[in-house]
């Protein structure tokens, strides 16, 4: 569990299921049931760490104590889960297959808690007015799995009035990695799980200035990847998927072009959507509304 420290758990009834009294041991075996089902990398967080640097229009409406646990995709997902769910589901109408195998995934991970209420958002899920339903890299620093880098981060910085993303780096994976989503566990409260700190890998101004600018203006080239060694690179082929233009994607891996029959997969693990309250002083916290790992015109995550 990358949050070692053991954190009693509280839980209350909900409108939906009664959860029964979960004590360390069972909510250590919940996170290892997590884990082992994606093979991705997983961190916990309280709802409160998430809504307190963002504006209330873009608050998950759950009580401040909800766990949820933010979920990773490593170098290693291509091979590991993106391939095996190809070969064994032999889906025959694909729109994403990287979304889907998430979903499917994601969905299995409900199915293994039958006793709790799981609500999935998905990175790339927005509202009808293209609002993000989940700000993936605020997410992913208040969990303490990888920093969060923006300008606001670098002393007098030199940009003037160019606009500059900020782009999360995890210290074992660099930026080779995606933000694949949240799941929540309403009716679960952890009051005294242990904040999480993500650690500063990219310490210093000139590091920063480097990876910003990488990120913003060199994206394609992939080296702002590199800002911090990793112990593990995407694949060429894996690069290759990502770079390539999303409607030659499934001919890399050798999967016919999809039909206008949707998905079964993406259809049976539909994620819950959350409804965020009313807006309230959107400028308070503008800096951490970037909700991709990427710029829109990214290769991919």
């Amino acid at each position: 569990m990358s949050n070692s420290d053991k954190f009693p758990i509280n839980t209350h009834h909900t409108a939906s299921v009664e959860i029964q009294q979960l004590n360390e041991m069972e909510a250590g075996a919940k996170y290892e049931v997590l884990n082992a089902r994606l093979n991705y990398a997983f961190s916990l967080f309280q709802v409160a760490w998430y809504n307190a640097l963002l504006p209330r229009a873009f608050h998950l409406p759950l009580p401040g104590p909800t766990l949820a646990f933010l979920v990773l995709s490593t170098p290693a997902m291509f091979d590991r889960a993106l391939k095996p769910f190809l070969q064994s589901y032999n889906l025959q109408s694909l729109t994403d297959p990287v979304d889907q195998c998430v979903a499917y995934h994601l969905g299995r991970v409900r199915e293994s808690l039958p006793e709790l209420q799981v609500e999935i958002i998905a990175d790339y899920e927005v509202h009808p007015n293209r609002r993000p339903k989940i700000l993936a890299q605020t997410a992913a620093h208040v969990a303490g799995a990888a920093y969060y880098y923006q300008r606001q981060d670098v002393e007098a910085d030199p940009w003037g009035t160019q606009h500059i993303a900020g782009v999360c780096m995890h210290p074992q994976f660099g930026g080779w990695f995606a933000i694949r989503g949240v799941v929540l566990l309403p009716g679960i409260e952890v009051p005294d799980l242990p904040p999480a700190k993500p650690l500063d890998c990219v310490p210093t101004r000139t590091d920063r200035i480097s990876l910003l600018e990488g990120f913003n203006f060199h994206w394609r080239d992939w080296t702002y990847r590199d800002a911090v060694t990793p112990k593990e690179r995407y694949s060429e082929e894996q690069k290759a998927y990502f770079s390539a233009p999303p409607a030659q994607r499934l001919a890399l891996l050798g999967l016919a072009q999809p039909s206008e029959e949707p998905s079964s997969v993406s259809a049976q693990f539909l994620f819950t959507t959350l409804i965020p309250k009313k807006p309230q002083n959107p400028r308070r916290a503008s800096d951490w509304l970037n909700p991709r790992v990427s710029p829109p015109a990214s290769p991919g995550p």
